[in-house]
């Protein structure tokens, strides 16, 4: 027969699961937001580090072209982040054009690497040390998050412009 027989089927040796949890377990982490006491940022870019590490806590961000280009496309964008040391002149030229027709705030960072550390492409040791940052040349932020000074600071700077 195809099928063992009864006598060798044994039940599980883990505990069943319980339904109330889930959401995440104990054991993994989520992303560490600043809270309590916060410091005004020194700078934009700072700022700007702050407003990508809490939207990316809060399931945010949209990393990559064509993640990037569907959230514009569909004006589900607040704020979108452009490296200036893109290789690609098209792909600039296309987050620039999808910003500008849909009106939608874009910031240059200077380099590709900064920006993939602060979307949280790297990967880090036991330590928290950096191991490995991959490059990101645009990010859009679909959700900000808690309101924070950093994000005051970055919409008072487009206020201005």
């Amino acid at each position: 027969s195809y099928y063992p027989s009864s006598s060798t089927l044994r039940p599980p040796s883990r505990a069943p699961v319980s339904r109330k949890s889930c959401g995440m377990s104990d054991t993994e982490e989520t992303p560490e937001v600043p809270q309590g006491e916060e410091d005004v940022p020194q700078d934009l870019m700072s700022a700007l580090k702050d407003v990508l590490k809490r939207a990316r806590a809060h399931d945010g961000l949209a990393v990559g072209l064509h993640e990037a280009c569907k959230a514009l496309d569909k004006r589900a964008a607040h704020l979108c982040v452009l490296a200036e040391d893109c290789t690609e002149a098209a792909y600039t030229r296309l987050v620039e054009a999808l910003c500008s027709e849909h009106e939608i705030d874009l910031i240059k960072v200077p380099e590709r690497l900064k920006l993939g550390e602060w979307v949280g492409l790297g990967s880090y040791d036991a330590a928290g040390n950096v191991k490995k940052i991959v490059g990101c040349s645009c990010a859009v932020v679909k959700d900000y998050g808690e309101k924070s000074k950093a994000l005051d600071m970055i919409l008072e700077h487009f206020k201005k412009c």
